[in-house]
């Protein structure tokens, strides 16, 4: 495959090549595109082709500053259940998000994260499944999913108890309350936190760094990093389960009160 296989532009992201390099740039609220089968396919059909190319030895994904903030995101999730809704669209969302994070955590290639900004745990949950996570200073994990009633996507639960312990995670998600990079940082739930004007450099040198790596060295400790991640699929249909369960309570609930 040659370097222009991967310079793709679509709605959803930005791909360029550079030698072993491959960086990924995500465009603004890419959950408004990624319920769309076409669009799914091509994302999904890109990381394949990633995947079956021996240059590329790390990929690097930057987040849109512009993602759906809380109340967008609480908006958005509200008219996917309103009154006469079907479950169709809320359901691509979410086998969608499933099979995002555990193609991360399954590709054969260092995945370093770089993200900014407010963050809701479901793009959260899309680092967590990454090697490497950097973000910038100015960062916020949000978390607006106590507000909709509704247990958070993306496997966030299954990564925060695993790195912190069921005892921290659950303090995290009971307490509602947002984590500033510097807490995270702390915490370990990303890995460096850089000035937001110095975020690409310092993605790009990391990057630059892991490329250095044997491939089969860094492969290797990868997957034996993530060999309990074979939990991670049963996980995901369990939490797309529940929160299929509180949408038909929510729905019948709602039958209900217009009788």
């Amino acid at each position: 495959m040659n370097d222009s296989t991967f310079n793709v532009n679509n709605e959803l992201f930005k791909g360029e090549k550079n030698g072993d390099i491959l960086a990924m740039s995500f465009k603004q609220k890419p959950l408004l595109h990624i319920t769309d089968l076409d669009i799914k396919k091509l994302l999904f059909h890109y990381l394949d082709s990633i995947a079956c190319c021996d240059e590329i030895k790390v990929v690097l994904i930057k987040e849109s500053p512009g993602k759906m903030t809380r109340e967008e995101y609480i908006d958005y999730y509200k008219s996917l259940i309103e009154p006469g809704f079907t479950q169709a669209s809320i359901e691509r969302m979410n086998n969608a998000v499933n099979q995002m994070v555990l193609k991360l955590v399954g590709l054969n290639k260092m995945v370093i994260h770089v993200d900014s900004g407010n963050v809701i745990f479901l793009f959260m949950s899309i680092g967590l499944s990454c090697d490497f996570r950097i973000v910038a200073d100015n960062t916020a994990f949000l978390n607006p999913y106590i507000e909709l009633g509704a247990v958070p996507k993306g496997g966030s639960v299954f990564f925060l108890s695993k790195m912190l312990g069921a005892v921290k995670a659950s303090q995290i998600f009971y307490s509602g309350k947002d984590i500033a990079a510097s807490e995270a940082h702390h915490l370990g739930i990303v890995d460096n936190v850089v000035p937001l004007g110095e975020l690409d450099q310092a993605a790009l040198k990391t990057a630059r760094s892991y490329a250095q790596l044997p491939t089969g060295y860094a492969i290797g400790v990868k997957k034996l990093l993530n060999y309990d991640m074979k939990e991670l699929a049963c996980f995901l249909k369990f939490e797309n389960e529940m929160l299929r369960q509180g949408l038909n309570s929510c729905k019948l609930y709602k039958d209900v009160v217009d009788l």
